[in-house]
């Protein structure tokens, strides 16, 4: 016969939904517990009665929550926040104002734990602040990013389905060297074993990944940041060619490092060699490119910069009179 759970065991209960769900109501607390609303009260009063302070707000969005002086328990994270949080700060992004997000979540518990003459300042910061976020920037799933740090860190091998920009998709064994951050993306830098050539890869395209049983040594001396720069574009589906009319001096620090490899044709001329699974995409950050250029090969990123350039033509001509 299975015991009856005590009324101080489930005051217990109470006090941590309190504290994991600041504004619950009584009636939610007697769903999650099982018992009645009435109940759920009395669990309350019992806490009250054992001097823990638990605030009550009236109206429809009222409800219980921590008082000021409560001790709380050490922080608990779940997997989703605590990988949220690093995420965001490595991003400089934060979702800090949702508490339905991970990472509004998780800062919420650490602005309860805080002193009020703290939190206070710090809470009105989170709520008033408005960021700019970066638009181009993408988060991927954390436990798969999560997965390959790990398996980067374990020196194994994965098996990754991955799916591109263009929509071809893949499966392909690769030694993961390093997860880099950068121009507001993950990447995954890897050796991909089927081609045989080192690559980076967005972790937010992977589709799938498996961790190996198989290990490998990376590379000694790697600079995950230098050589994701050198690689992030080779390897696409759709190949580029590009003679720019300034020397390489001049461009190694304009030429973002996803456009491709540099290198020089003569004191005055600097080849481009890269790839792209967005011809489009390509095509506008050419533009960005303070000198004159010439697309010598690449069918499709010829075609994206002449239907750019039409549809720029378009803009400015002059209506028939």
């Amino acid at each position: 016969m299975q015991s009856e759970v005590s009324p101080t065991a489930r005051a217990l209960l109470t006090l941590e939904l309190v504290q994991n769900r600041p504004g619950i109501t009584a009636d939610r607390i007697a769903e999650r517990l099982g018992v009645t609303s009435r109940a759920a009260r009395r669990y309350i009063a019992i806490l009250r009665e054992a001097e823990i302070p638990i605030d009550s707000v009236s109206g429809p969005a009222g409800g219980y929550r921590p008082g000021r002086g409560l001790r709380l328990p050490p922080l608990l994270f779940n997997h989703a926040e605590a990988l949220g949080l690093v995420m965001a700060v490595l991003e400089g992004r934060h979702e800090a104002t949702d508490p339905g997000d991970p990472v509004g979540d998780a800062l919420g518990k650490i602005l309860r734990a805080m002193p009020k003459s703290v939190a206070t300042q710090a809470d009105a910061v989170r709520r008033a602040t408005a960021p700019a976020p970066n638009r181009t920037a993408v988060r991927p799933d954390p436990l798969k990013a999560a997965t390959l740090v790990t398996a980067c860190s374990e020196r194994r091998l994965v098996r990754l389905d991955y799916r591109s920009e263009a929509g071809s998709q893949w499966s392909f064994e690769a030694e993961p060297w390093a997860v880099v951050v950068r121009y507001g993306r993950w990447y995954l830098l890897c050796l991909s074993l089927p081609a045989g050539a080192v690559r980076a890869f967005r972790i937010d395209r992977v589709q799938h990944v498996e961790v190996l049983d198989r290990g490998f040594d990376p590379p000694d001396g790697l600079d995950p940041v230098s050589e994701l720069e050198h690689h992030l574009g080779t390897g696409w589906e759709f190949a580029a060619e590009v003679l720019i009319d300034a020397p390489i001096e001049r461009l190694a620090e304009l030429v973002p490092g996803p456009l491709g490899r540099l290198e020089p044709v003569d004191a005055e001329v600097t080849r481009l060699l890269g790839s792209t699974s967005n011809p489009p995409w390509y095509a506008e950050q050419l533009t960005r490119i303070p000198a004159p250029f010439r697309v010598e090969g690449g069918p499709e990123i010829r075609a994206a910069v002449r239907e750019l350039g039409e549809r720029l033509l378009g803009a400015v001509s002059l209506p028939d009179t």
